[in-house]
């Protein structure tokens, strides 16, 4: 895992002057060293993906149907050795990584069902008033040109495919940016899409530092940018292309309510597994893993000790070893800044439940009480192993904590009661509401996404679908309708 690796440029490997080292968070060791592209590299690639987006909108469904096909396909037969790299590269427990690669595969195919299906077009009589006697219109959705992709480091292989998938089965070219500390599961990516007839220049994966990143994004050539990550990064690019469309998967500060309805031992005893499993998984760095828990009065003394012992049964360690649960963050800095603000949290008043360790670049996970509404870890986006648990008096208490948030990505909420469901559903400010589970449940083909400074847009594959196109009327004259 120590040789130089190559980067895609309009669908062929290239190399330019210099190289970065991708190093593992667990042990700081070599993983590998990846080139990286030189200006003139970028410009071939974009203006490649810009010379051929006509051709690629017109290119038959089925050829984009079977690239994406056979993608999900050797996807799922390397999937071993792929989860391997993304735990090298990410510090992902294997477990994680492993799920990591089957909902890439399940992205693939998803696309695949869509390139056949979409833009099938509607027809709308127009006849409906005298001036339109005669008269039909049809409609089918076109890309809006060439997608930039820019993905992060927490999901390193799925991330990219919510980028790359979509955007081939519309038809829209993608020239796609992964995270420098994680670019070697999109490499792969770009291997195996070499594989397939996709025409020259219809796709690349360019890992190029950050700072390089402002010039692409204000590239004339590149209507449309999907990006995910933080909300300062998100909305200074909306804000400096306010003329393009930005699809942004921002943060988040995930909310777990328990309803004084979810009461038996099994259901607290369930709750709590949920819980401690979601505010850990990947190190905490997803932006819908259980951050906050919200425990109706009625429940909160029985949940507590069970989240707490849950969560101390979370196996830490070697993210290579299949019985780790919690792995390292992805950087030693990413690991002191959220001791920084635990430590913050306990000084305002908090009370330290468990955890608050730190070796390394791993944190050990944590659980809170009483953290004061004013503290950083209660307004941000923590992105660690650190879970903080209030206590409410009733369902518009619990509902009102949610909402108290600048974020809105999704919230979870424990209740039997199907009205108190659709209560939640019409009263939570998010953009996603689980009833039953935690808010970190994810289907790859459901809308994605959040409102407040959780983001704009939806991904899943075929809602990014409809943010790379837009609609095209046709209208057809002198018909007997």
């Amino acid at each position: 895992m120590t040789s130089t690796h190559a980067f895609w440029l309009a669908g062929r490997q290239a190399t330019g002057d210099d190289t970065f080292d991708v190093t593992s968070p667990w042990d700081g060791r070599l993983v590998a060293a990846v080139s990286v592209p030189t200006e003139a590299q970028v410009e071939e690639a974009v203006a490649a993906a810009y010379a051929v987006r006509d051709e690629f909108a017109a290119t038959p469904a089925h050829v984009r149907a079977a690239a994406l096909d056979h993608v999900a396909r050797r996807l799922a037969e390397r999937a071993e050795e792929i989860a391997r790299l993304i735990s090298a590269e990410n510090g992902k427990p294997m477990k994680w990584a492993r799920g990591e690669v089957g909902r890439a595969v399940s992205v693939f195919r998803f696309a695949t069902e869509e390139a056949r299906r979409f833009n099938g077009g509607a027809a709308q009589r127009l006849d409906t008033d005298a001036g339109g006697q005669g008269r039909l219109a049809l409609t089918r959705r076109f890309p809006k040109g060439v997608v930039l992709g820019i993905a992060p480091f927490n999901f390193p292989l799925n991330l990219c495919a919510h980028k790359i998938a979509p955007a081939i089965a519309a038809g829209a070219p993608i020239v796609l940016k992964p995270a420098p500390a994680t670019p070697l599961s999109a490499l792969l990516l770009g291997e195996l899409l070499a594989e397939t007839e996709l025409p020259a220049g219809s796709w690349s994966v360019l890992p190029v530092p950050n700072d390089r990143m402002p010039a692409l994004v204000q590239d004339e050539r590149l209507p449309v940018i999907s990006f995910t990550g933080s909300e300062q990064v998100g909305y200074a690019i909306m804000d400096s292309v306010p003329r393009k469309h930005c699809t942004l998967e921002l943060g988040g500060n995930g909310a777990a309510v328990v309803l004084a309805d979810w009461a038996s031992d099994a259901d607290l005893d369930h709750a709590a597994q949920r819980i401690a499993a979601f505010s850990n998984y990947q190190g905490g760095q997803s932006c819908i893993s259980v951050q906050r828990v919200i425990a109706d009065a009625a429940v909160y003394d029985r949940l507590l000790p069970r989240i707490v012992a849950a969560v101390e049964a979370q196996v830490t360690g070697d993210p290579g070893d299949d019985k780790t649960d919690v792995g390292p963050l992805v950087s030693e800095a990413a690991a002191e800044r959220v001791e920084a603000w635990v430590t913050e949290a306990v000084e305002a008043g908090a009370t330290l439940a468990t955890g608050g360790r730190r070796d390394g670049a791993s944190y050990a996970p944590t659980v809170l009480t009483g953290v004061p509404a004013d503290t950083t870890l209660a307004r941000e986006e923590v992105f660690g192993p650190v879970l903080s648990v209030q206590k409410v008096a009733g369902e518009a208490a619990a509902f009102a904590a949610v909402n108290d948030s600048k974020y809105g990505l999704q919230a979870g909420v424990f209740t039997h009661d199907v009205q108190a469901a659709f209560r939640a559903h019409r009263a939570l400010e998010v953009g996603g509401v689980v009833i039953g589970d935690v808010p970190s449940y994810r289907a790859d083909q459901m809308p994605y996404g959040g409102v407040k400074q959780s983001g704009v847009g939806r991904e899943g594959v075929r809602f990014a679908m409809d943010d790379y196109t837009y609609e095209r009327v046709m209208v057809l004259t002198g018909l007997a309708l």
